[in-house]
């Protein structure tokens, strides 16, 4: 088993052998990133997800600009960042307001 510092990394697999892979694993050590090569049993390496969100977004892309252009019409494909949320007013008629008060400190545990 490899030291717990890779547990859950992402990495590249640069080597392929019948029970296990290399994989490259960049070590931040002080200000500088240092490439380790580690070796691990294939049980122990999964697909990393990262890029599905990417692929399933070019996928709709490729379909809406298709869409689009069979209309005739112009569509924005980039993505936006969250907009702040919209007013609104809090009404106090069935909302009445709370006192809130610091929770005593107990030593009885």
């Amino acid at each position: 088993m490899p030291h717990k510092f890779y547990h859950g990394r992402t990495g590249v697999v640069f080597g392929v052998q019948p029970r296990a892979v290399q994989v490259i694993v960049y070590k931040t050590v002080g200000n500088r990133k240092i490439e380790k090569r580690v070796n691990v049993r294939i049980e122990h390496v999964k697909h990393s997800k990262c890029r599905d969100d990417f692929l399933n977004r070019v996928k709709a892309n490729a379909a809406k600009r298709l869409e689009a252009k069979e209309k005739g019409e112009k569509v924005n494909l980039k993505r936006q960042p969250a907009q702040p949320r919209e007013a609104y007013v809090v009404s106090t008629k069935k909302n009445a307001p709370q006192t809130l008060a610091p929770v005593p400190y107990d030593t009885n545990y």
